[in-house]
């Protein structure tokens, strides 16, 4: 289960610095490809926010007590503590040393999906020769964070381990149905079957799906523009731009 909603807990988090920022305008982010913190695990580096791989037992306990106190502040059931998976990569992003959210990319093997516990039938519709599927999960948000940036990084990094990384076409997130127009207009998803029980959280749940060739579409044509006037109406324009995405890309092939 996927949701936006969350009040601010103090939690801090140590891992590998995958990108950092520190602005509500992108003219004024500096990128720094060169930095010496953290040399081998840094793709970005400025100030303020930070992106990092929840790669070692203290981030992702961190991530997962930002996701337990969120859950329980929305009144769902706690979520049991995220693992080391081959399957699996968690980002989370914090500004000034406070975990402001969090992310995992699942990625389809002979486990399958956690969406296969209530989707089955919707997730095998897309699987077939040629085929690649990976879905979103355990995404936790600062509604407060007042800048979009940490939340379109977190996503367009995803969008680089799955497509360019992992090679999938196809994406599932698992959304609260008072999330659901938020992801359709925002990042261009789409409800596949109908609204359903998610025992994992005791609450309701669409499942939505993207092709990533589409959001592949959507970085190259807006990401980067989000200081240009006439803004598409979407998380886009705060994607990396193109060859932003190239150099974080680089980076993540190297240390994979």
């Amino acid at each position: 289960m996927l949701t936006s909603e969350f009040r601010h807990v103090g939690v801090t988090e140590k891992g590998s610095t995958i990108l950092s920022a520190d602005s509500h305008r992108r003219s004024d982010i500096a990128f720094d490809l060169t930095s010496d913190d953290d040399a081998d695990t840094v793709v970005f580096s400025t100030n303020d926010f930070r992106i990092r791989l929840a790669d070692t037992e203290v981030g992702r306990n961190s991530a997962s007590m930002l996701i337990n106190k969120m859950y329980s502040w929305r009144g769902y059931p706690g979520m049991q503590k995220l693992k080391d998976s081959p399957n699996q990569i968690t980002l989370a992003a914090s500004m000034k040393d406070t975990l402001v959210g969090t992310i995992t990319l699942s990625i389809d093997s002979a486990t399958g999906l956690m969406a296969d516990e209530i989707f089955k039938s919707e997730v095998d519709q897309h699987r077939g020769p040629g085929r690649k599927l990976c879905e979103l999960t355990k995404l936790a948000f600062d509604a407060d964070a007042d800048s979009p940036f940490p939340l379109a990084a977190l996503f367009h990094i995803c969008f680089i381990y799955a497509r360019r990384i992992h090679n999938c076409t196809d994406a599932f997130i698992e959304v609260n149905p008072r999330h659901r127009r938020y992801y359709e207009r925002m990042l261009g998803f789409k409800q596949e079957g109908e609204l359903k029980l998610n025992p994992r959280v005791s609450a309701p749940a669409y499942l939505l799906w993207i092709r990533l060739d589409f959001m592949e579409e959507q970085i190259l044509k807006h990401g980067g523009t989000s200081d240009h006037p006439n803004l598409t109406r979407s998380l886009y324009p705060y994607f990396f731009s193109p060859r932003e995405e190239a150099g974080i890309t680089q980076r993540l092939v190297s240390n994979y």
